[in-house]
């Protein structure tokens, strides 16, 4: 029987530049590896990790699990690629018409995903009691029509949907009951009480549904090219796993995952609890906070590709300055990003025979790391290179301005493949760090994560008691923790919210509990 202190975790982060594999036993770092991303996904994770087995000689019939973090489901919706056209389908008349499904949304993405709306009878107060019965003859006639135009992919949602979930539920019974090979994306499982922005989520996720798809089964593939049997989880966006099945399902829960795992990587790797983490990667920076160990998430509506949405999320700024952005001279200066050469860094940046001027370049050209043919930047100015190092660090700067709550400083974790063009003290901040690893930052985040389960629904608290309250939603999270594959024996309690909704007679409260535990199979 293998030693549990043998026992090995492979962490991986797809990303949209690069594939970043990081080995773990225990808390030490066993082995990392960086390669470029493939357009097939599994392309790039049979290279990295191949390398990665290579360099180490571990022994892949001791990997107990595999985590994956990836970024192509949000860089799909942001870049308007494969996509497809949604059925909409809203749970809500007579009431909740007023702002149409798709209101709000940039022209360009609507065309796209907006296939048919339908706005059919039923629903809930807060209280869940109907208003009116769920009109089941009109969400089929729906499907019927949704079928006759060639849609599969559905979005269902419904006033107080996180309350009543038996609506959507409902409903998708009756979809899939004329489209068989249907996906259904019920909005109670992707965002939280408001409808309408509960109601883009859902959407969202239906038109990634046949990528979300495409993408599990092309990491699932390489998973068994390499040989390497054992489970595999994905990364979502609080920085904790669940299983493929589900993200193929639901992946707008990953939109996160990339800066999320590096943020999560970095504290591991530094072993503090409170920092601001800068991940940056060939095309963006993002900036998160570290606190208490995880992500700080945002408590404002996020934007997914200019689309409004309620579903949890870290608070990351991102911004258009990475290893491969382009440099461009003007006038009065230089300007760095926001396009970027991207995955194609290894063949256009000046200092791997291209004819671009990168971020990359400028720091090989400072002096600031050795990669590539230094004698091809030889002949930049010290002007253009001060000038360009000046863009990078202002914008950076400007970056943790925003988000930092306060003026404290604090330390600044550098991670990500290209945390090589800082190179100065930056302010609001304490000190700079860069951990050993930090290149794979997300690699490791996603070997380290554990399992979740969470609840966030509104509670009768005045009939039922609040300690009554407070241990059916305790035991709601720790039961989904272990469905999604948690050890039972270890899930705990690591978040409770509670917020009274005084604008409501009732008196109910929304609680909100978060599960965690290590994979069943690592316990």
């Amino acid at each position: 029987m293998t030693k549990t202190s043998e026992r090995l975790r492979l962490g991986i982060d797809v990303g949209g530049t690069n594939t970043d594999a990081a080995l773990l036993r225990g808390k030490q770092v066993v082995a990392t590896a960086k390669s470029f991303t493939t357009a097939d996904v599994r392309g790039g994770v049979v290279n990295v990790v191949t390398e990665m087995l290579e360099k180490s000689g571990a022994d892949r019939g001791l990997i107990d699990a595999v985590m994956i973090g990836t970024t192509q489901f949000v860089n799909a919706f942001v870049q308007r690629r494969d996509l497809v056209p949604v059925a909409i389908i809203r749970v809500s008349l007579p009431k909740a018409d007023g702002v149409p499904p798709l209101a709000g949304w940039p022209d360009d993405i609507a065309a796209i995903v907006g296939g048919q709306v339908y706005m059919v009878g039923g629903g809930a107060y807060y209280t869940g009691k109907d208003y009116a019965p769920l009109d089941e003859a009109a969400i089929r006639a729906a499907a019927i029509d949704a079928k006759a135009r060639g849609l599969r992919a559905v979005a269902i949602s419904a006033n107080f949907a996180p309350i009543r979930p038996d609506l959507e539920t409902r409903a998708r019974d009756i979809v899939l009951g004329v489209i068989p090979d249907a996906d259904v994306t019920v909005s109670a499982d992707v965002g939280g009480i408001g409808l309408k922005d509960r109601e883009n989520a859902a959407i969202i996720n239906a038109s990634l549904s046949a990528l979300g798809g495409t993408v599990v089964r092309s990491l699932q593939q390489a998973l068994a090219d390499l040989s390497v049997v054992a489970p595999i989880f994905i990364s979502q966006n609080d920085g904790t796993l669940m299983l493929p099945e589900i993200a193929a399902r639901l992946p707008i829960l990953t939109c996160s995952a990339g800066p999320t795992n590096s943020i999560r990587g970095a504290a591991f790797l530094t072993g503090l609890t409170d920092a601001i983490v800068a991940d940056i990667g060939g095309t963006t920076t993002d900036i998160g906070f570290l606190t208490r160990g995880f992500p700080r998430e945002t408590t404002a509506a996020n934007h997914i590709g200019g689309v409004r949405t309620n579903f949890r999320m870290p608070d990351v700024l991102s911004i258009g300055v990475g290893g491969g952005s382009h440099v461009t001279t003007t006038d009065s200066g230089c300007k760095v990003g926001p396009r970027s050469v991207g995955f194609r860094l290894a063949q256009e940046g000046l200092i791997f025979g291209g004819e671009t001027l990168t971020a990359s370049d400028i720091a090989v050209r400072a002096g600031q790391a050795k990669i590539g043919d230094p004698a091809r930047v030889a002949d930049l100015s010290a002007e253009t290179v001060e000038a360009a190092l000046d863009s990078i660090h202002g914008q950076i700067e400007e970056a943790i301005d925003q988000i930092k709550v306060n003026a404290a400083p604090l330390p600044l974790l550098l991670v990500g493949g290209g945390n090589i063009i800082v190179s100065r003290p930056l302010r609001g901040t304490s000190e700079v760090l860069r951990p050993e690893h930090a290149e794979v930052a997300n690699a490791v985040g996603a070997a380290i994560a554990l399992v979740s389960g969470r609840i966030d629904k509104l509670y009768d608290v005045p009939t039922l008691g609040r300690e009554t309250a407070l241990a059916m939603a305790k035991e709601e999270a720790k039961a989904a923790a272990v469905r999604a594959g948690a050890d039972p024996d270890q899930v705990e309690i690591v978040e409770v919210i509670e917020l009274p909704m005084m604008h409501m007679r009732s008196g109910a409260t929304q609680i909100k509990v978060r599960a965690v535990g290590p994979v069943a199979s690592l316990a």
